[in-house]
């Protein structure tokens, strides 16, 4: 647990690293402009940590159901082997990914005004200056947010099933009180993190929705 911990407060620093001091920076100064190599590099990258956030939380959730359902067997199951080899994955998974959908937009020609309404080089913001058809990265982006949000949110959602029955089975008041605190702050960063991002990629477009 405290392993998939510092994963997972590794990952919120580097995604939050990937975006404030760019804005701090537009925030103090008079002249917010950036380059269009740091802008792309930025994009991929918050791209590359908000799935493996995705996917950290997840294996969160199995190392939940594992403990509390299987306690006599969690150190075999949640062997360190099997810690370092699903966070690997996670992170070559999320990057692979990042990477397929910044290849989509360097294939985008841009022109124009090139001005994104944001404070940092959010995709569907980029999306907006290329003077193409972008329907294909968007129809991708799409694609992606589904295998990324829902597809991990059904999965986090069986495992705290699982648990909840495991749970009610537990005859003692302290038993339940205490294997339902070991997921509660998990269920929140679950629900503020996939619902946040679910409106954002899933939901239907408005005419201003990107702003």
């Amino acid at each position: 647990m405290y392993f998939l911990l510092s994963y997972l407060a590794i990952t919120d620093l580097l995604f939050a690293v990937s975006i404030v001091p760019t804005m701090l920076i537009n925030l103090m100064m008079q002249k917010k402009t950036v380059t269009f190599g740091p802008c792309i590099l930025q994009t991929f990258v918050y791209f590359a940590f908000a799935v493996t956030e995705c996917t950290c939380l997840v294996v969160m959730s199995y190392d939940r159901y594992v403990a509390v359902c299987h306690p006599l067997q969690y150190t075999v199951i949640m062997s360190w082997r099997v810690c370092k080899i699903l966070a690997s994955t996670s992170w070559v998974f999320s990057y692979l990914l990042a990477l397929v959908h910044i290849t989509l937009l360097l294939r985008l020609p841009f022109c124009g005004p090139q001005k994104i309404n944001h404070f940092f080089c959010q995709i569907l913001s980029v999306f907006r200056l290329a003077c193409a058809d972008t329907r294909l990265s968007e129809l991708v982006l799409f694609v992606g947010s589904m295998f990324v949000l829902v597809g991990p949110l059904c999965l986090v959602l069986v495992s705290y099933t699982c648990i909840l029955f495991a749970v009610l089975r537990i005859q003692s008041g302290e038993g339940r009180r205490k294997a339902f605190s070991t997921c509660s702050s998990h269920l929140c960063v679950v629900g503020i993190f996939f619902g946040c991002a679910i409106v954002m990629y899933l939901a239907p477009k408005s005419h201003h929705f990107r702003e």
